[in-house]
């Protein structure tokens, strides 16, 4: 996908942005019984655009963008080897150009970017049962971890 450019995130993007945010959460829905059945946000996509701690990236391809994703530099718990850790999320490509190779040049990027505030760990999360997600995600080097359990009571 030669003609794909991947650049950061601007507040011109934010219209588009918050699209991509609702297919986010209608993908997950199947995944999550417990997500709200109406519009909903996860990120706060102008804070996100503007903070230092967070590289928005998006995929254009002529001039109409087709992806997204940011990795946000987190702080390690005090008992791991690593100080920080970039969190991916917001992985989005449309529809028509799933399996082409978007969401790999995205998390490439995000991978150089937190190199270059030296850190060297990435993580994400991904519902269990989402296989063609874990897939590419293992794909890209990613390992499966930890399995978040939970249990509703009353």
């Amino acid at each position: 996908m030669e003609s794909v450019i991947i650049r950061q995130a601007t507040v011109n993007d934010l219209q588009t942005l918050l699209l991509f945010e609702q297919g986010v959460i209608e993908a997950e829905r199947p995944f999550d019984i417990t997500l709200k059945m109406v519009d909903t946000n996860y990120y706060d996509i102008p804070k996100m655009i503007s903070s230092h701690e967070v590289q928005l990236l998006v995929a254009e391809e002529n001039d109409q963008l087709i992806g997204s994703g940011y990795a946000r530099i987190e702080s390690a718990k005090p008992y791991l080897q690593h100080i920080q850790h970039a969190y991916l999320g917001f992985m989005y490509v449309l529809p028509q150009y799933r399996g082409l190779g978007i969401n790999k040049m995205i998390m490439d990027d995000l991978a150089s970017w937190t190199l270059s505030q030296n850190i060297n760990e990435l993580r994400l999360d991904v519902y269990h049962i989402n296989e063609p997600a874990i897939r590419a995600y293992e794909k890209f080097g990613f390992t499966r971890h930890m399995v978040e359990m939970r249990k509703r009571i009353g």
